[in-house]
């Protein structure tokens, strides 16, 4: 099953000691890494991101799951008090393609006080014991999310929604008198604006997903196609569920078929 990880600790030289621990654990084969870095907190409570040198499918954070989540958790405990309209959104569409829902969230971010570490981690896993056994006896505290693959299905959400309202506004310009037609129609052309816009976005953030879980199934393949036995089988069993977490879920425009 496809999980974010966030591994806290408390000092930078601990979270280091974890992250190899992890990737001894992706050796070993009892947990996969799809994407890892280590966090810091500083005393002002912003968030420094280290990228490790693990050999991970995702090599970058920009537009991931990954980075999304460490977005997020640069953000106050309890986020979505006093956020404006406009960055209320924002995170919400974060927390979409993280994958992750609001209470794992304000539970790790209560945690991350300022001053502690932290290794975030895009992992499959079938069972949670080796990850916090080790990580227990590092001091580390673990914290798990199964990862939602509801990013697709809330874009075409959004939109479904915006062209509703568009329809709607247009339907009433219809009906309306002279004066207030141009009102409504400078309202339309706002909106029709605010769409196309929000057309390009998904079309990027569908295409950065694709690609996300393409680098993932391509890495567990390779390794599959090097393992024997048990180990193989268990390889093909995770890509093929990979692609099913994902493919489950009604198709979005452009998204796999």
């Amino acid at each position: 099953m496809e999980k974010m990880l966030v591994i806290i600790f408390d000092d930078e030289k601990k979270a280091y000691e974890g992250s190899r621990a992890l990737l001894q654990l992706d050796g070993e084969g009892s947990v996969t890494v799809h994407a890892e870095c280590v966090i810091t907190k500083g005393a002002d409570g912003k968030l420094t991101v280290q990228q490790t040198d693990g050999d991970f499918p995702i090599r970058t954070l920009a537009g991931t799951a990954l980075g999304s989540l460490i977005g997020l958790l640069g953000g106050p405990a309890g986020f979505a008090i006093g956020a404006s309209a406009g960055a209320f959104a924002g995170m919400m569409s974060d927390l979409h393609a993280a994958g992750v829902d609001a209470e794992f969230l304000d539970d790790v971010s209560k945690a991350l006080k300022p001053g502690k570490c932290a290794v975030v981690a895009n992992v499959s896993e079938d069972w949670i014991t080796p990850v916090d056994t080790r990580m227990e006896t590092l001091g580390g505290a673990v914290y798990r999310a199964a990862r939602s693959s509801v990013a697709r299905e809330q874009l075409t959400r959004e939109e479904a929604a915006m062209r509703a309202e568009l329809a709607a506004m247009k339907a009433e310009r219809e009906k309306a008198q002279a004066e207030r037609k141009k009102k409504l129609q400078a309202k339309i052309d706002e909106m029709e604006a605010k769409l196309q816009a929000k057309l390009q976005k998904n079309k990027q953030q569908r295409e950065q997903l694709e690609r996300e879980l393409d680098a993932k199934i391509n890495a567990v393949q390779q390794r599959a196609s090097k393992a024997k036995g048990d180990a193989k089988a268990a390889l093909e069993a995770m890509a093929a569920q990979l692609a099913k977490e994902y493919e489950t879920k009604a198709p979005a425009p452009g998204a796999r078929q």
